[in-house]
Parts: structure tokens; sequence; C-alpha cells
């Protein structure tokens, strides 16, 4: 069986255990949490660099459609004739560096330059064309080398004819195409199969770094899309997880206090009596009183046992010390009580055949235990004596004698248990008037030394006499033991000599005259009285 300490510790650690289980699955919860969060933020700073390029550039394209209409009927006129409109859209629009007038393959009129006769294939080897085009290309006549965007809307039905716009897209870059870091490292602008990036010019293709990604958003009404590389947003929100550190730390000790409170109940010595007490893990069992004559059977004192499937065996000195520390002594005893009404009718059905019964004197408060008789053994109208058991370890000065008087008029008898180990004054024999005294198994067991306690029984049992109380000797184990104590006026013995505790099951075979010791599962049953 298991120590008091050692249950404690396992209850106390099983406990621990939960609450920094529930703390670390509480932290590792709230980084996860953090980190998610964290990602679909970066995630969105990503999505939101990128639409906020391509509605910049949409805005920027857009006019030039409209232009594109009204320059289009330019398109043969004379120079002079064209030149100054051509600069005022050009005016208008800001961001169009050049408007040139392109007739049978021939750039004929620039809204810079004027006048000119220059074949469009020599600036831009990709035009005339009979499809509009927007491409990426370098300046060769104006800012020569620099990036530009450049726009072709051809006449209809004509490939050599039409307008030519183009964009000044390197300062553009310088607007919309800065890294915002650390999300995005590098911004690309794609258009046809050339590449834009700040500070590096045009790109025949796009290279990404190891531990970079790339995220690319196409336009929905122009041909171009915006590639934007940078570090990936679950790299950004793992190196940002030690700044959420401090404050899941806290909220996880928060959650392991909580949890410390909450399995306060479920997780204790208390919780696990409750249980047994409702899945009937408690057995009762019963050790007789014979009477030193005749060795007759005079009646039974009450054990409970506690073979819990979760602890295995556990010691009534364990768990009825901790029942009392937990205020569960009277469901206890109520268990007992209910358990021995139920049985009934294994005992030898007499008014002087005795059924003993362990109370606490805390069962005594506001007349609880009267309450608990009235409901459970009364009504079952016994024919057997019922003894309620007080030991003398209990507070038995602070029992309420209202409730022992009423008891005594009940018919219900009382002993005081492990009499002589006690610290108490003898003065309260008198005030509670008991019927017996159970001389405590130490002192039957000095009988025949030269011990202190072998005076002290003779003590006892000559107080008792004088007193007129009936005498009830514990531990009996030895012949000897028990012919000193009937010759000295002991009438009733209760030890090993003469039976272990039973399960109430095996009481009436017993009482039959098989004498052997009962045995559960193997092993002799230990014997530990409920106290």
């Amino acid at each position: 069986m298991q120590t008091a300490q050692r249950i404690l510790r396992g209850y106390r650690r099983r406990r621990l255990i939960v609450c920094i289980g529930l703390a670390v699955l509480a932290l590792v919860l709230t980084l996860s949490a953090r980190f998610v969060a964290e990602r679909k933020v970066n995630e969105q700073h990503f999505l939101t660099f990128n639409q906020r390029i391509i509605s910049t550039l949409e805005n920027i394209l857009t006019p030039l459609e409209e232009v594109n209409n009204a320059l289009i009927p330019l398109v043969g006129l004379p120079c002079e004739n064209a030149q100054l409109k051509m600069r005022e859209h050009a005016a208008r629009l800001q961001t169009v560096r050049t408007i040139g007038l392109i007739k049978d393959g021939i750039l004929y009129c620039s809204s810079v330059f004027g006048s000119r006769n220059v074949p469009i294939n020599l600036l831009q080897p990709r035009l005339p064309s009979a499809l509009p085009l927007l491409f990426l290309s370098i300046d060769r006549s104006l800012l020569k080398g620099t990036p530009i965007l450049l726009s072709w809307v051809p006449l209809a039905n004509s490939s050599n004819d039409g307008v030519m716009q183009i964009i000044n897209i390197e300062l553009l870059t310088g607007l919309i195409l800065e890294p915002e870091r650390p999300w995005v490292s590098r911004a690309v602008l794609n258009v046809a199969d050339s590449h834009l990036e700040y500070g590096e010019g045009l790109l025949q293709r796009i290279t990404i770094e190891d531990g970079q990604v790339s995220h690319e958003m196409a336009s929905n009404r122009f041909a171009f899309s915006v590639t934007t590389i940078g570090p990936s947003p679950g790299a950004l929100a793992l190196s940002n997880l030690p700044t959420q550190l401090p404050l899941a730390l806290i909220l996880s000790m928060l959650i392991g206090y909580i949890a410390w409170l909450a399995t306060a109940n479920r997780m204790s010595f208390s919780w696990e009596i409750n249980v047994g007490i409702a899945s009937r893990e408690f057995e009762v069992f019963c050790q007789p009183l014979v009477s030193a004559r005749n060795l007759q059977c005079v009646g039974v004192e009450l054990l409970l046992r506690w073979n819990n499937p979760r602890q295995g065996w556990i010691s009534p000195d364990v768990f009825i010390p901790l029942a009392e520390q937990q205020n569960l002594i009277a469901p206890l005893t109520r268990y007992v009580l209910d358990e021995t009404v139920r049985h009934l009718d294994i005992f030898p059905k007499s008014c002087h055949f005795h059924i003993g019964l362990n109370v606490a004197a805390s069962h005594f408060h506001e007349g609880e235990i009267i309450t608990d008789l009235r409901s459970s053994w009364f009504p079952a109208h016994p024919l057997q004596k019922l003894t309620l058991e007080l030991t003398e370890r209990d507070a038995l000065p602070d029992v309420d004698h209202r409730v022992v008087r009423d008891l005594h008029r009940m018919g219900v008898d009382l002993a005081i248990d492990d009499f002589g180990t006690g610290q108490s004054s003898l003065a309260y024999l008198e005030t509670l008037n008991p019927n017996v005294l159970k001389i405590d198994k130490s002192f039957t067991a000095a009988i025949g030394t030269d011990a202190v306690n072998s005076t002290v029984t003779d003590i006892i049992i000559a107080l008792a006499q004088r007193l007129e109380i009936d005498l009830v000797a514990e531990g009996v184990e030895t012949p000897q033991q028990a012919e000193y104590l009937r010759s000295h006026g002991v009438n009733v013995l209760q030890g090993y000599l003469y039976a272990r505790p039973m399960p109430l099951s095996e009481f009436p075979r017993w009482l039959r005259g098989n004498t052997r010791p009962p045995r559960r599962r193997g092993h002799p049953v230990s014997v530990v009285p409920l106290r």
C-alpha cells in the first residue's frame, strides 16, 4: 500500500505536469498564432506593394488611350499643323517624354524636335507594327541610353502608319519601384520580354538569390506585370518571432497559473475520493468481536478498504487522515453506513449483536450524524445494536454533547476507540458517558512484559470497571494475552487470534465455523481500522 507522502507527491507531480504542459502548449499556440498572423501581414505587404504599382501605371496608361484617339487623325498632316496639338497633349500628360507621328515607316514629326525624317525601325527595331504594342526600350534620340516605356498604336488597315508615345519610365521607377524593406528587396516592371528594375535599368531576365522569393501580379487592363522579390513571408515572420516571446511567455504563465487553480479540485486527493465513492471503489470489511468467556461472536467492527484502479490498494492510514483534512470523512462514513444497511441480513438478528462503526468527531457537529442515521440506519429497522466508535485522538472535548445525549436516547451506543493513546483529560468520560472503552492494541501487546504500557493496561481496566463501562481489547494475537484479559474482567476480545478483517460477503462463512483468515488475490488483507 502507498504512503500519504507518495500519493500526494504523485498528485502534485501530475498536476504540475498538466499545468506546465498547458503553459507550454499556450506558448506554442501563441507563438504559432503570432507567426501565422505575421506571415499574413507580410503577404499582405507584398500584395499591397504590387497593387500600388499596377494601379499607378494603369492610371498613367489610361489617359494615353484617350490621347491616341485624338492623335490618330493627325497622322499624315504636315508637322507644322500637328506639332502644337502634340505638345499640348504631352504637356497635359506630364509623364510623356515625347510623341511621334509615323507615316510609311518614317518618323516625320516629333512633339520635341518638330519635323523629322528618320526611319522608325532605326530608332525602335520593333516598329512599325500592324498591332498595338507596349514595350520597354532604350531612348536613342532625346536622353540617349535611358529606359523608356513605348506605346505604339497603328492606324486602321495600315502597319506602317501610327502614333508613338514615349513615357519617361525612368523617372517613374523612383516613385513606384523603390523597394519597401524588409518586405520588398527588389521590384521589377515586366513589359513584353523586357524587365525594368529600380536602380538596375533594363534586364534581359530576372535572377532570384537564395533565400529570396518572388511574387508576380499582372495588370488586368494593360500588358504588363510587376514582380516583387524579397524574403519569404514565413522567414520574415520567423525572424520577428523573438520579439513576440515576452508577451507569449506572460500569456503562457497566466494560462499555467489558471490551470493550477482550475485543477486544485479535479487533480486533488479529494477529487479522487469523490470519484472512488461514486464508482464504488471502496469496500467494507468487518472484524469480529468475540466473547472472552465462550468465544462466541458478539459483534463486528466495520472497516473500510480502497482498491483504487488508478493507484492500487491505498491504506486507510493514508486516505482516512487525508479525507479528514478535506472534510470528506462524513461521506465515507455514510458510504460505510449504506453498505452495512444493504448487508444487514448477513449479521445475526439479535439485539445483543453489536455493529461498530468508526465515526469522526467532526461528524457530530450540528447533529449531522443523527440526520444520517435517521435517513439510512433507522428506516431499515435493524435488530442489531449500533455502536459509534470515536477515537481518543479526535477532538473529543469538541463533540456536541447534546448530540451524544440524543444518540443515547435513540438506543445508539458510544465507544471510545484506542483509549489511553490520547492526551485529553479523563474528565470527558463522565461528560460523554461512553458505553464502551476499547483498549488500544499497543497496550494489549505489552501484556506479560515489563513495559510501562503493561501497567497502563491494568489501570485502564480498573478505571472502566470503576465507571461501569464495558471493555473491548483490540489486537489480541496470543492465547496468553486472551487469558490475561479474560481473567482481569475484559469480556470482549478482538484480534488476529480469532479473525482477521474480512469482506462482508465472507462473514457468514466465518460465522459458521471457518476461522481461516480471508485472503484477497492470494495475499492476506492488511488490518487498519477506519478512522
